[in-house]
């Protein structure tokens, strides 16, 4: 497993374990006659170099079959040529930007990419009377994935882009881009950067620079809203607009199994988020590719099994799969997953949480 375990980005790597732990909790450790032992590699952030040298590690010193996890894109697409060499599978739990999947024939993503995230929210801002958008992404390949999504679809829909700032993945200061948007007085913001101390960061400058009442609205991807910091955030998230594939609060006997697993394993400190779903569904996936190839752990007949697996997850039907998040098909030939995304509001019932 080659995820972020240490600094800003830490959750990433302790969601992406604590879902992967949630469906062993459930199903046990061994599979087709395998006993699965996960053994983890902190790149310690988007650390492109260290990702692929821990890869190599795994693959050389560890001997594993498969290398998971990947909260950010630098650092999956720095490992898909150790995948491609190797002819490991390589399932992604997070990293969202569109070409990754396309860097290597061993490549399975169980996540999302911010396309189809973000362009059903820009549909959904023209409907609902918003002209005029001013983005803010992090300067990143999932951020300029997400900032093109949108603005194609809002344009096409007769929505209006009035600018754009990209803000650094890493420590940005917000106040003179907020400002900067408050000076063009647009009627939304288009949001997104990756999830967890940045939407802290954003949101309290956000509030602090008195954009709501200046009657700026914010719309963004769910990353703003991600879980595990949901409650950090507070009052400002409030009427917040987001459009995910993923949120605790969704209602199904499913999520209610998920979350119940999660704290099972892995206790309540945290609330799980969508990478700990990505991270029980990376498991899922795994464990349903080994039964297709009778505990076989070659490369090719892993990757076959994986788009045999994938040909349908519909969790409203009846299908083979059912998972927490919303429900999904995937595409063979591309490895990107196709969702029914929806767009939440955030609100706080009286003495509740958000």
């Amino acid at each position: 497993m080659v995820a972020e375990f240490s600094g800003p980005f830490a959750q990433y790597g302790q969601q992406m374990l604590g879902g992967m732990k949630a469906y062993m909790k459930q199903h046990g450790d061994t599979v087709a006659g395998k006993k699965i032992e996960i053994v983890q590699k902190d790149t310690t952030g988007p650390s492109p170099d260290v990702a692929k040298r821990l890869a190599q590690e795994l693959v050389t010193r560890d001997n594993v079959d498969m290398l998971v996890g990947f909260g950010l894109t630098p650092n999956a697409l720095a490992v898909a040529p150790v995948a491609s060499e190797a002819k490991k599978p390589m399932v992604i739990m997070n990293a969202a930007t569109s070409i990754i999947t396309t860097r290597s024939p061993y490549i399975v993503r169980v996540s999302m990419t911010l396309p189809q995230i973000t362009q059903p929210m820009a549909r959904w801002a023209a409907k609902n009377g918003i002209k005029k958008v001013y983005t803010v992404v992090a300067d990143y390949g999932p951020g300029l994935d997400a900032e093109k999504a949108f603005g194609e679809a809002f344009k096409a829909a007769g929505g209006e882009m009035v600018g754009s700032v990209h803000t650094p993945l890493q420590n940005p200061d917000f106040g003179p881009f907020i400002q900067r948007v408050k000076d063009a007085k647009p009627e939304a913001i288009f949001l997104f950067l990756p999830a967890g101390e940045q939407g802290i960061a954003f949101m309290k400058g956000y509030k602090e620079r008195g954009l709501a009442e200046a009657g700026i609205k914010l719309i963004a991807t769910g990353d703003i809203t991600d879980d595990g910091v949901l409650e950090a955030m507070g009052d400002p998230t409030i009427g917040l607009i987001t459009s995910f594939h993923y949120s605790a609060d969704h209602k199904s006997p499913e999520n209610d199994a998920f979350k119940k697993a999660y704290a099972d394993a892995n206790g309540t400190g945290l609330r799980p988020n969508f990478m700990a779903a990505a991270g029980y569904d990376g498991m899922a996936a795994i464990y349903e590719a080994l039964k297709k190839t009778g505990g076989s752990t070659d490369g090719d007949k892993l990757m076959a099994a994986f788009t045999r697996h994938a040909t349908s997850c519909r969790r409203y039907t009846s299908a083979r799969w059912k998972k927490p998040a919303a429900a999904c098909t995937t595409s063979s030939s591309t490895s990107f997953r196709i969702r029914k995304t929806p767009v939440r509001l955030e609100r706080c019932p009286s003495g509740g949480e958000i």
